[in-house]
């Protein structure tokens, strides 16, 4: 097969204000494959290493060191510290050897903008369809942040869902108050309060509390998911299917264990957001809507034709 790659960089609307900080750029890569029929497929290297994947940087020396043909044997033997690489790379490969349909039509959560704008930015997203909505938590001061959601939570209509997401930027105590006020308020689940090494707390406090807590950061590779499992998580798994690594191990895993899986984009491109799709149709909850409603973020969304995106890098 021929290979080629293209690196991308896409700004926000607005910055992505979490509880680590800022992000006004998405980085990552576009990948080609074309064989001997003249068939081309696509695929997406799309990075957090603040999540744990491999750095762009890293990638991109990946890319460069394989030369102008690889085989299925080149991406099978992908090493696991390069898990955006093997997603990528694989899910281009699943393209190009077999017919990949659309990804279904499939409920999706909205991420909100964080802070008081959320109070008015969820409204046109509710007449075109969005019944499920994520804030960004742990960003300004708790008791405003519970001002906040108290008004947020009263202002949706009947049938929303509301959740809340932490990034791991919360302490103990943060995640106690929090999760005390959720009592009160329609929240379907609390994702990530705590930071990865703070699992024994995260455990503890997701039976203790009616509200769920959802794991995010603490799974962002398959190691991490089937640590967690073992280590008796038996809550939310909110997984990013484009950091995780090979969408062919994730498949297996999923199948064989039976887990309360959210998928949830990355903030990839259309190609990855596609892929990611149809490994959530297939193997997340299907009573719990996918986090895959990011694309307004971006002052470049809807552009859905493969082939224009390439030809746009």
């Amino acid at each position: 097969m021929k290979f080629e790659f293209r690196p991308y960089r896409r700004a926000f609307r607005q910055p992505l204000q979490t509880s680590q900080g800022m992000w006004a750029i998405r980085e990552g890569i576009i990948l080609r494959l074309s064989n001997a029929q003249g068939q081309t497929s696509y695929g997406e290297i799309a990075p957090i290493p603040w999540f744990g994947s491999e750095t762009l940087a890293a990638a991109l020396n990946f890319c460069h060191q394989l030369s102008g043909q690889i085989n299925s044997a080149t991406i099978a033997a992908i090493p696991a510290n390069l898990p955006a690489c093997q997603f990528g790379f694989e899910s281009a490969l699943e393209n190009l050897v077999g017919p990949v349909s659309p990804p279904p039509a499939i409920a999706q959560s909205l991420l909100l903008p964080s802070g008081n704008a959320a109070l008015d930015a969820w409204k046109p997203f509710w007449e075109e369809g969005y019944r499920t909505f994520k804030w960004k938590i742990g960003v300004t001061e708790l008791p405003r942040e519970l001002e906040i959601c108290k008004a947020l939570s009263l202002d949706l209509p009947p049938g929303a869902k509301l959740r809340l997401d932490a990034n791991g930027g919360l302490t103990p105590q943060q995640t106690i108050a929090w999760l005390e006020a959720c009592r009160a308020f329609p929240i379907e689940f609390l994702e990530q309060p705590l930071p990865p090494t703070d699992f024994a707390t995260m455990l503890d406090l997701s039976e203790r509390y009616p509200t769920p807590i959802a794991l995010d950061e603490s799974i962002a590779s398959l190691e991490q998911l089937r640590t967690c499992y073992n280590q008796g998580w038996r809550s939310i798994f909110v997984i990013k299917p484009a950091i995780l690594g090979s969408p062919g191990n994730l498949r297996t895993f999923c199948q064989t264990h039976p887990i309360d899986a959210v998928f949830s984009s990355a903030l990839e491109t259309e190609i990855g957001r596609q892929a990611g799709l149809r490994l959530a149709a297939k193997l997340g909850n299907p009573d719990r809507a996918v986090g895959y409603g990011t694309s307004h973020w971006f002052q470049d969304s809807g552009v859905e034709d493969f082939d224009r995106l390439w030809q746009s890098l």
